[in-house]
């Protein structure tokens, strides 16, 4: 039976009069990524804060790391780890002296503090720029340094509350490589994010927050069959084919300029399966093949009714 990481039931917080968290339940299994998407005010960084021990919930029952929240949030804070929107690099001094200050706020032996804070500048590929004044690095090699003092401490739990904000695509792409690899060695990661594809690549599971509730949360895959709009196409270069595709399909939409056929299909192989068949038994074959399937982006804007475009922006 796979074992949670992070249990939340029944959360809730309100800012004076507004419900930022709205009872909502949450279950993140020990090493997978679980990504939170939701729209401005939807209360992800909130509830990034609440599990993270950094505010107090209302109301709810949550475990982190097997920890009560409530009663038990020196043990939570000693599993966990946390970088959030803002960078904690301090620029004023060298990328090692800020691995050595995070490995002395963790009571490691100064020798201790210095073999982790080493290891963990060459596993990040900062070990050139280890004795250069942080405010010297990349927005990139800043991120890196930054995830690098959150495991100083060796969590088995990371709160990653959209750390690609404002990367070049090469740096982002990094990024993600370096949270595979944490999951890969058994860390949980709990990921914030304004890039749908993001979510899409690194999450095993996705929960869409909007107006302080769980709108909809399953796999990426999941998620894009709730959502309608998926359709199979089918072109043909030979006019009397598609005349006979189009009498036999009779449920598809023509495309007469195009000579192409459009039907709904969720994409999957039992549909595709019956599609080709139709044409077989009537001796058709068709030139090209291929299959939309609803992606992230229409998902979250079926859901919250807002455009991606305007949900990228930093969030409470």
């Amino acid at each position: 039976m796979t074992s949670m990481a992070i249990q939340a039931r029944g959360l809730r917080k309100s800012y004076g009069d507004q419900t930022v968290l709205d009872g909502i339940d949450l279950t993140v299994a020990e090493g997978t990524v679980f990504a939170l998407l939701g729209p401005n005010g939807a209360g992800k960084t909130t509830a990034v804060k609440i599990l993270s021990t950094l505010v107090t919930a209302d109301a709810g029952e949550l475990r982190v790391g097997g920890h009560d929240l409530a009663a038990e949030p020196q043990a939570v804070r000693a599993a966990i780890g946390v970088t959030g929107q803002f960078s904690a690099v301090d620029g004023l001094i060298t990328g090692e002296e800020n691995m050595l200050l995070m490995a002395d706020l963790h009571h490691l032996p100064k020798a201790e503090g210095r073999r982790v804070a080493g290891e963990l500048l060459e596993r990040f590929d900062l070990t050139d720029a280890a004795k250069k004044p942080a405010s010297t690095y990349s927005g990139g090699m800043k991120r890196r340094l930054d995830i690098a003092m959150t495991l100083v401490g060796n969590p088995r739990i990371i709160f990653l509350d959209e750390p690609t904000t404002g990367l070049d695509p090469r740096a982002r792409h990094g990024m993600w490589q370096i949270i595979r690899e944490l999951v890969t060695g058994g860390v949980t990661v709990f990921l914030t994010t304004q890039y749908l594809e993001e979510a899409d690549q690194l999450a095993d599971r996705i929960a869409v927050l909007n107006n302080g509730r769980i709108a909809a949360e399953g796999t990426a895959d999941e998620l894009k069959r709730q959502i309608p709009g998926g359709h199979v196409r089918l072109r043909f270069s030979d006019p009397v084919a598609y005349g006979r595709a189009a009498g036999t399909l009779r449920d598809s939409t023509r495309d007469d300029d195009a000579l192409a056929l459009r039907l709904a299909s969720d994409g999957s192989q039992r549909e595709l399966r019956a599609i080709l068949g139709r044409l077989d038994t009537a001796g058709i074959e068709a030139d090209e093949l291929t299959v939309h399937t609803p992606d992230l982006d229409d998902v979250f804007f079926a859901l919250t009714g807002t455009t991606t475009d305007a949900a990228k922006e930093t969030v409470r």
